[in-house]
């Protein structure tokens, strides 16, 4: 297992929260992923995966969800 931990901005709530989590849950290998929301800033979100994951692929997740990787 492999855990990765990323910095999200532009996440408010718990509907941006569930975004993040569910583009990210659909990559190849992810068995996981936990968001600390700090509204308005910069929010940590851990993925855990069974294998590395490509940052471009994380990057574009994220993007589709809305949001940016700081």
């Amino acid at each position: 297992m492999t855990t990765t931990t990323i910095k999200v901005t532009g996440m408010t709530c718990g509907h941006c929260v569930g975004a993040v989590q569910e583009e990210l849950g659909a990559l190849p290998g992810v068995t996981d992923v936990t968001v600390e929301l700090n509204a308005g800033g910069v929010s940590p979100v851990t993925i855990t995966s069974e294998r590395d994951l490509d940052d471009g692929a994380i990057s574009a997740a994220v993007d589709e969800a809305g949001y940016e990787v700081k």
